[in-house]
């Protein structure tokens, strides 16, 4: 049995990986609640680019958090295909999920679907990732563990989509954001409680890349994607601010040829 840890550095890849999954949470359920009050085109937008948000957060918050990861005696690896396929699938899962809360008629039905959709997806991103690890050894699961974590991740996940879809203003979008990252990273983190490891020193050089070489690259990339894309929702009008720009737009047009008639010859 392999010594574990998930503190190589101390609290500071917990605490950042948390801040990815909040950030990416809040930028998601900000874009869906946009998608709401939008139509056609704009709509589907909206909901792509909550779907690119939560997934890119929850993955970078679980990359995050395994720079921390090391097993005492082995190396660790990654296969670089099965990592992206991981990132795709949780971009997948959460367009799902975001489009049954975007397009569904019976809002308690799309909600259960929503959560459920976007809960298996941040499970099924966590384990695929974690397939995609290589050491010197074997990873194996506790399955009642593993049923615990999926479950965290579900019902977080709904309780976060309720909260941001349902609770308007800042402080609720914050709150749903604060929810939606407690439901990633404690997952994460009893999945990782599930997992056993049995070294094999003898086996030769490991497949795949290392963390620095790859995994690294990536999550800062994303990372960045994020908060530049955080940036322009932020500087984006909403439906409401568009609407009443159109409308005082309007009034000056219809005062304009009033204003004209009144001013007096010369």
């Amino acid at each position: 049995m392999g010594s574990m840890t998930e503190l190589g550095y101390g609290w500071l890849t917990p605490i950042l990986s948390y801040a990815m999954a909040v950030l990416g949470s809040a930028l998601g359920l900000r874009c869906t609640v946009r998608a709401l009050a939008a139509e056609g085109r704009s709509k589907r937008n909206w909901l792509l680019t909550a779907a690119a948000a939560i997934g890119s957060g929850i993955w970078t918050m679980h990359f995050v958090a395994m720079l921390g990861f090391s097993v005492t005696g082995s190396e660790i690896r990654y296969d670089v295909p099965l990592t992206v396929l991981s990132l795709l699938v949780a971009v997948g899962f959460v367009a799902l999920g975001v489009f049954a809360v975007g397009y569904g008629r019976h809002r308690g039905r799309a909600l259960l679907l929503g959560g459920l959709t976007t809960g298996l997806g941040v499970a099924a991103m966590h384990y695929l990732g974690m397939y995609a690890l290589h050491l010197h050894g074997t990873v194996g699961y506790r399955p009642t563990v593993v049923a615990v974590s999926v479950l965290i991740a579900v019902v977080a996940a709904t309780a976060a989509l309720w909260a941001g879809l349902n609770i308007h203003g800042p402080v609720a979008a914050g709150a749903a954001a604060l929810v939606m990252g407690v439901a990633v990273s404690s997952m994460h983190y009893t999945g990782m409680a599930a997992v056993t490891v049995a070294l094999r020193p003898e086996q030769g050089t490991l497949p795949g890349a290392t963390v620095m070489q790859f995994v690294f690259p990536l999550t800062v990339g994303l990372g960045s994607f994020l908060f530049l894309t955080a940036a322009f929702v932020a500087l984006s009008p909403t439906a409401r601010e568009r609407a009443a720009a159109a409308g005082a737009e309007q009034l000056r047009a219809q005062a304009a040829p009033a204003t004209a008639s009144a001013s007096p010859s010369l």
